[in-house]
């Protein structure tokens, strides 16, 4: 089937045929509306007003591969490219995870004790491990400027990504090509965060089809005999270059909570706390 014209109101007739055996309704209007305002610079509103205006070619070229790649089920941040996260727009490709709700929690935890327990004209030093698209950095960056952010990650690829969104969202972080398991710095930091592989091989098998096929394997998964390999290296990084007064975050597995929690006791970290995400799961630590 062809998109029958130019037209608006025939290319959302489109996605919603051509994808309803895959996608609910209201799935497929998001991403109409998404590809409408990253294709066509053309807001929900506006399309909804206007459902007679068409669209030039080469835009009407991109909803056709949208929905060819919809079809086998890539995700939508990695087809347009960007994403929304803690009111950042940030690019996504298949060399960075998808920024999830999860870890905008875990920035929101960070701010809240930052505003609670710091004065905010104080300079500190901040440090995002594993940084993938930069988001936490980004995030806490934009929303307490005066934490001066480092992040760290071993990928090239993965950095060049998020140099891309700081540039894009006029943002200073100073970037590091490193593994958290071989780094080494006199640098102290006043905060530690890190969102690390923490996906056991064994629990691919719960994992959504998308996820496993265009994710990143690297950033996702670790061994099943040693799951906490990242949160050792961390927490041992941590130990060593965390202030007397600082805090480091982690989000985790929530099937590992109670082990993660114990490998910190053991490496002499208090007040250890666990925080729920918006699911009732145990996804944070601090």
């Amino acid at each position: 089937m062809k998109i029958r014209s130019n037209k608006l109101r025939d290319i959302k007739t489109f996605f919603e045929q051509e994808l309803q055996s895959l996608y609910s309704l209201e799935e497929l209007r998001f991403y109409f509306y998404w590809c409408c305002k990253v294709f066509a610079n053309l807001t929900k509103v506006e399309v909804i007003s206007h459902p007679e205006h068409t669209v030039s070619e080469s835009v009407l070229l991109k909803f056709n591969f949208a929905v060819k790649d919809l079809l086998l089920q890539k995700p939508i941040h990695y087809i347009v490219e960007c994403c929304e996260f803690c009111d950042l727009t940030l690019k996504v490709t298949p060399d960075v995870l998808i920024p999830r709700p999860e870890t905008e929690e875990l920035v929101a935890w960070i701010l809240e004790d930052r505003k609670c327990n710091v004065d905010n004209q104080h300079e500190q030093y901040g440090l995002d491990i594993g940084t993938g698209s930069g988001c936490i950095a980004l995030a806490l960056k934009k929303n307490a400027p005066h934490i001066c952010m480092d992040a760290l990650d071993c990928s090239e690829k993965t950095l060049t990504v998020a140099k891309e969104n700081a540039e894009n969202n006029a943002l200073n972080i100073r970037w590091i090509l490193a593994d958290i398991r071989a780094y080494n710095t006199p640098q102290m930091y006043d905060v530690i965060v890190s969102n690390p592989p923490y996906v056991r091989q064994s629990e691919r098998q719960y994992m959504q089809k998308n996820v496993l096929a265009y994710e990143p394997a690297t950033a996702l998964f670790v061994e099943d005999d040693n799951p906490l390999i990242f949160y050792n290296a961390i927490s041992n990084f941590a130990k060593t270059n965390l202030t007397k007064d600082g805090y480091l975050y982690l989000e985790i597995n929530e099937n590992l909570s109670e082990e993660t929690c114990a490998l910190l006791a053991h490496n002499h970290f208090s007040n250890i706390v666990v925080r729920e995400d918006f699911r009732g799961k145990p996804r944070m630590v601090r």
